[in-house]
Formats: structure tokens, sequence, C-alpha cells
């Protein structure tokens, strides 16, 4: 009897080890894998933003697609329209280029736009709500264009009609580009749309 209870306990041990969940060829539904990326950010303390400068949005990727996160821009009080659209324009481009912080990278954003990148004024004879980067438009990737686009011509940059201005540094053609639905939904595959600018 004793010799029987012994030989019984391995038996036993490795039924108990069979018990987990074995695999099967049968094929089953349980829809996708969870995603890491959840593209969501804690809410941000307006009150403590408006103490750090302007309250701004540009638009980062995240998945395939651009989202707005929040930022702020430093603008000096007294600051004369013209300069203001520029010192703007350069707060948002620079912000476009920062690190996402730690919770932005955690929540799975990204840019593709590059630092180093300048935003001049208009030349003579160009619209007074031109926007000129030292990098010609065309030049940029084109989920940096549309990020680009997407974030100036929703601020204060631009004329907040949902478009915006850009040239290069030189005399290349203006063009004025549009942030859509399909932009914003598929930044690498659709270009901002744009239209050429015949006059000042």
């Amino acid at each position: 009897m004793t010799v029987r209870r012994l030989l019984a306990v391995p038996v036993l041990a490795v039924l108990l080890a069979g018990c987990g969940i074995r695999s099967t060829e049968v094929p089953t539904d349980f829809g996708a894998a969870p995603s890491k990326v959840q593209c969501s950010l804690a809410e941000p303390e307006v009150a403590a933003q408006a103490s750090r400068g302007l309250p701004v949005q540009v638009f980062l990727l995240c998945g395939s697609s651009l989202v707005s996160v929040d930022r702020t821009v430093r603008v000096p009080d007294g600051t004369a329209d013209s300069q203001r659209r520029v010192l703007v324009a350069q707060g948002l481009l620079d912000q476009l280029a920062a690190t996402p912080s730690a919770a932005e990278k955690e929540a799975g954003y990204t840019t593709d736009v590059r630092g180093g990148m300048t935003v001049g004024g208009p030349h003579a004879g160009d619209p007074e709500d031109t926007i000129r980067l030292s990098t010609p438009p065309g030049d940029l990737t084109s989920f940096a264009l549309a990020q680009v686009v997407c974030t100036f011509s929703d601020s204060a940059a631009a004329e907040g009609d949902g478009s915006v201005i850009l040239g290069g540094p030189g005399r290349e053609p203006l063009r004025r580009y549009e942030c859509t639905d399909e932009v914003r939904s598929r930044p690498g595959t659709t270009q901002p749309p744009s239209s050429a600018v015949t006059d000042g």
C-alpha cells in the first residue's frame, strides 16, 4: 500500500503540472491584440500652462494619424502683430521639433519635424501672413509637412481659416496649404492640399 502511494505522488505531480492552458490548432477569434499605443494624455492644468506662456496646440504623430497636444509659447507683451506672428510660428516649430515628454512617449507620440529649422516673416511683395521656413516646405517629409501645416493653420501664426501660406528662404513660389481631415488621419500618404499664391 505504501509503495502504491509513493508511486502515485510523481504521477499526480505530472497531472497537476499539465493543468495549464495548452496550445491548440483550432482557430480562435478573440479580436486584435491589445495595442500599447493609447494616443491620449491626462488633461493638462490650463492655469499652470497659461502661467508659462501663450497656450497653443501642436500636432504630433501617434499611430498613423496626427493628434493635437497642448503646449505653450513665449511672446513678449507689446509685440507688434507682424513680429508676433513670426514669434508664435517659431515657438510652434520649436515645440514640434522638441522630443516628446516621457508621458507622451509612453502614450505613443512621436514627431518627424527636425530641430534647427527657423521661421521668417514675409519678403517684399509677399502676403502679410506668409511664413517662410529656413527649409523649403517641399524638402520636408510628408509627415513633417503635415505636422507643420496643421499646427500653423490653426494658430495665431495664420489667419485662422484652416490654411497657411508657406515658402522657403529664397524666391521659391509661395503656396497656400490646407489641413484637412484626410491629412490628419493619413499624414504619411495624404499631402496637404495646396495652391499657388499669385498676389501679395
